[in-house]
């Protein structure tokens, strides 16, 4: 077996094992990852509301807020602009109210 083929061969098995313990293909984790940057990105650029205590996280794209908002109004606004990002196909909106 020559070089290349060996690391072809090693390519395909590692890509495999990671949809083996994820589920998931190595191009949904770059795509999730994506979303989640992107999504992050819009709400912290959202300068009034402040949303700097938001984790996002997202699986097959469905994306996660998790963290502290101060007001029932933030917390749907956070809603609002993560379902703007492209590629979001639904929001599950976790966020406490800071009381």
């Amino acid at each position: 077996m020559n070089r290349i083929t060996a690391f072809l061969l090693a390519g395909v098995i590692f890509v495999a094992g990671c949809q083996a313990m994820t589920g998931k293909t190595a191009g949904q984790n770059v795509d999730d990852a994506t979303i989640s940057t992107a999504v992050q990105t819009t709400l912290t650029a959202d300068k009034p509301s402040n949303f700097t205590r938001i984790d996002v996280d997202t699986n097959r794209g469905v994306v996660s807020l998790n963290g502290v908002v101060q007001s029932s109004e933030q917390k749907a606004r956070a809603e609002q602009l993560a379902r703007r990002v492209d590629g979001v196909r639904s929001v599950n909106n976790n966020l406490q109210i800071q009381k």
